[in-house]
């Protein structure tokens, strides 16, 4: 494999921000608004939303517009640009700008935040300050392809490796519980120095907030205005107000009278309506700042509308402004993929947000029950370190740090690891040292199983009730064997993936698995495949056995491949959903991206040490197994490819990436490796930027399916992104468009997109980000890399993008050093969680492997 030096030099990362996107922003406020002192709260600013969709005829930001895509921007953007300027492009780089749509943080439809490999600041650390204005897009994005090149010299080239609470905060205003004075005064006694953390770990621990009830019934949930065919979301879409005849939802025109008197377009009033309910109007004239509840509304746009409504009596720092800021600053953080943040994060996050008393805010917050506070050890969980340390040095005191969180991401991760803890334990050995289970049929199983990782993840499960298995492509047979083989032992066992095509391949590693019975002719085969289930469709009853009169799922044993795509709600519910005595297995490849939602489950789970792990050591085959491997370790390898299974294209610029990236999915590929174009996948580092996935599908559409867009943008024959629900992303064909809104074939199912909603759940999917083909593979993948996405990159990242390719795979390469140098010195953008100290705290270690 020759390796090409590759030209241009590393830039910024790409603008999330599309400007030439519609943006239900709040106009600039009228001109007699008198001279502001300084800090005051700035305008309504007239913007672009860095991820609102273009599409002729839709209005507003998308509630999936970029939750699913770590390339949108990381932070709010930087003060002064009112974070329609944030830069970063990278897919894993974080939560979309501070214009974004985040419809996931009020649970609506729509892409998950881009948390996946949210790997992006603390949120909100660059939120615009309160007298700032929001506009002063970046220049828009390049459409168009770019300089010619000869379509094949690609081919022959070798390969250079390459919840609960409100948006606003406002939610828990009035609740001054015992609990909560009680954790204000902790968190200033600590930050103040009165009380040393070590007492606090002497005392008896405060009672964690009540984990969710197991359900009584199943789960099920039904989307409105969707045939049943439909892929099942992991959780329901928010409720969203039955529209009137008009198609008004209801109380949006009291909204529209309060949007016209605080100079905010009324064009928002039907989101308002959505989010805020049926008082909205009500609400909104109480705390105008309740308006960043709304997708898209940045804090300096919400501060315009509040100086337009109360005039002199709205201040910076008023209690309702810092408590709307506060959730506002944690949910962002949680499309970052925190499930918490530092108190000093937050603390420097509201201080540049404009917030006179930052540390008062806080109190405020906490006393209010707006967040709930917690303490984690730094060195060693509360309640894990041994008891003679405990008692030799009971007066030392520990280090600690203090984390502020939402409660409704608290209270999953709490869930999650009373759940858990709750599985490791059924199982567990008896006093002697024997375990409770392991009898000849588990052993027999073993030893008919197609390879030693196998049999030793069947022997692991045989003896306990949670285990983590991990390991690349190849390694998903195993887990497929264990679900075989029991089975074939009469136990109600199924294996569930992250997206349908996860799901087909699982299929079939199932009816090719050994241990699926004596018969082992088609129908054995068929029934074994029928095991397979995605883990949207498992909870929503759609797949798989259903649940028992109790509400649980009908289960002895359950598989979860792509495990590190599990955010910290879907584990919680599907934890919740397993009755007592059944079997976890989280399997999973711990290189790949984490999920798209906040949390970092397989990893925390991984890194807790509480429950045994089995690594596969079955290696992935092929140039692209090789070279995804090494990455896997930091190592940016050249591999032999004398297939062009891998190849490498330089370009200089952007404009030339766009076009290489249409040669080679239109006719390099498909002549030199025999892969059409619908089946080969372009993977890039964000939505925006002139090669984001927006430009790469327009010069695709342009390319392999030109047409006027009648519907939204879309004709009949382009390839979509679907998005039913947060951190789902399910592939699919445009076939027709009526009144009733827009069919989709998505893997041979028909959808029907509500027309209202095709701007929200709905892209062109020739182009998707790391995140959105995280957990699917296709038979040729195309990653494009330009010069200037090159900010956000991980090893994560590039090993997830560059193994989306079974046959082929071929590198836009313009990223010059920064591709090896993330690959060898950044890893992963990390995330603040609890979930590895709240199993340290409660499950006791595993126990060490035989041998």
């Amino acid at each position: 494999m020759s390796t090409d030096r590759l030209a241009g030099d590393a830039a910024p990362a790409p603008e999330e921000a599309d400007p030439s996107s519609p943006e239900p922003t709040v106009p600039a406020e009228p001109v007699n608004t008198g001279a502001r002192a300084p800090g005051d709260p700035g305008d309504p600013a007239t913007g672009t939303d860095p991820d609102a969709r273009g599409e002729p005829g839709v209005a507003g930001a998308p509630a999936g517009a970029d939750r699913n895509d770590a390339g949108a921007a990381a932070a709010a953007g930087p003060a002064g640009q009112g974070g329609a300027d944030g830069q970063g492009g990278a897919d894993e780089a974080g939560a979309p700008a501070a214009g974004a749509s985040s419809h996931g943080a009020q649970g609506t439809d729509g892409e998950q935040p881009p948390a996946g490999e949210t790997d992006g600041p603390a949120t909100g650390e660059q939120a615009p300050s309160a007298g700032q204005g929001g506009s002063g897009g970046p220049g828009a994005a390049q459409g168009g392809t770019g300089a010619g090149g000869d379509a094949d010299s690609e081919a022959g080239a070798g390969a250079s490796a390459p919840a609960g609470q409100d948006a606003s905060g406002g939610g828990g205003k009035g609740r001054r519980s015992a609990a909560a004075e009680a954790l204000a005064a902790a968190v200033r006694a600590v930050e103040s120095g009165e009380r040393s953390a070590a007492s606090f770990f002497n005392d008896a621990p405060a009672p964690r907030p009540a984990a969710p009830a197991a359900p009584a019934a199943p789960r099920e949930r039904a989307r409105a205005a969707a045939p049943a065919s439909a892929p099942a979301p992991v959780r329901p879409p928010s409720a969203r107000p039955a529209r009137g005849p008009g198609g008004e939802i209801p109380g949006s025109g009291d909204v529209r009278e309060v949007l016209a008197a605080g100079g905010a377009p009324e064009t928002l009033a039907g989101k308002v309506a959505e989010t805020l309910g049926e008082h909205a109007a009500e609400a909104l004239r109480e705390d105008p700042w309740q308006l960043l509840a709304v997708p898209g509304v940045r804090p300096d746009q919400a501060d315009g509308f509040a100086r337009s409504l109360l005039g002199p009596a709205c201040e910076p720092g008023d209690e309702r402004r810092a408590l709307a800021l506060t959730g506002w600053l944690l949910e962002r953080a949680a499309l970052e993929g925190h499930t918490a943040l530092e108190s000093s994060a937050l603390r420097d996050a509201l201080a540049k947000a404009s917030v006179p008393d930052p540390d008062e805010a806080l109190r405020t917050a906490i006393a209010e029950g707006a967040v709930l506070v917690f303490q984690d050890a730094l060195d060693a969980p509360a309640g894990a370190r041994p008891r003679a340390a405990e008692d030799e040095d009971e007066d030392a005191e520990q280090p600690v740090r203090v984390l502020l969180g939402l409660d409704r991401y608290a209270l999953a991760e709490e869930s999650l690891a009373d759940g858990l803890a709750r599985l490791a334990s059924t199982f567990a050995p008896s006093p002697d040292g024997e375990a409770t289970t392991g009898d000849a049929e588990w052993e027999r199983a073993a030893a008919a199983a197609p390879s030693a990782s196998a049999a030793e993840l069947i022997r692991t499960v045989a003896a306990h009730g949670l285990v983590a298995h991990s390991g690349g492509e190849a390694a998903r047979a195993e887990p497929a064997a264990l679900v075989a083989a029991a089975r074939a032992m009469g136990l109600r066992a199924c294996a569930a993936a992250h997206t349908e095509d996860g799901r087909r391949r699982l299929a079939a590693a199932l009816s090719e698995a050994p241990g699926t019975g004596p018969d082992t002719g088609p129908e054995a085969a068929s029934e074994a495949a029928s095991a397979a289930v995605t883990v949207a469709g498992l909870l929503a009853g759609a797949e798989g056995p259903g649940r028992d009169e109790e509400g649980a799922l009908a289960l002895d044993l359950l598989a979860v491949l792509d495990a590190p795509q599990l955010d910290v709600e879907t584990a919680a519910m599907l934890v919740e959903s397993l009755p007592d005595g059944a079997r976890l297995v989280l399997s999973g490849d711990p290189g790949v991206l984490w999920s798209a939602g906040p949390g970092r489950v397989f990893a925390d789970l991984v890194a807790a040490r509480r429950c045994p792990q089995v690594v596969s050591r079955t290696p992935d085959p092929g140039p692209i197994g090789e070279l995804v491997s090494g990455i896997g370790i930091g190592e940016l390898n050249q591999v032999a490819a004398p297939g062009k299974e891998v190849v490498i294209v330089p370009v200089r610029d952007a404009g030339e990436a766009v076009h290489r990236t249409v040669q080679l999915v239109a006719d390099s590929v498909p002549r030199a490796i025999g892969v059409p174009p619908e089946q080969t996948q372009v993977i890039t580092p964000g939505h925006g930027g002139a090669a984001g996935t927006r430009a790469l599908n327009a010069a695709l559409k342009n390319r392999l399916n030109p047409g006027p867009g009648r519907f939204g943008g879309f004709d009949p024959g382009d390839r979509v992104a679907y998005t039913p629900a947060p951190g789902r992303t399910v592939p699919g064909t445009v076939v027709s468009a009526d009144a009733e809104g827009l069919r989709l074939d998505c893997a041979g199912t028909p959808v029907v997109v509500p027309r209202e909603e095709v701007g929200e759940l709905v892209r062109h999917g020739w182009a998707l980000t790391a995140h959105q083909a995280a957990g699917a593979r296709w038979p040729a993948a195309v990653v494009v890399l330009p010069g200037d996405a090159t900010a956000g990159l991980t090893r994560a990242w590039v090993y997830t993008a560059f193994g989306r390719g079974e046959r082929h795979l071929s590198v836009v390469h313009g990223a010059e050093a920064a591709l090896p140098r993330a690959v060898a010195e950044t890893p992963f953008k990390d995330r603040t969680t609890r979930l590895r100290a709240l199993l340290q705290a409660q499950v006791p270690p595993a126990p060490a492997p035989a041998g």
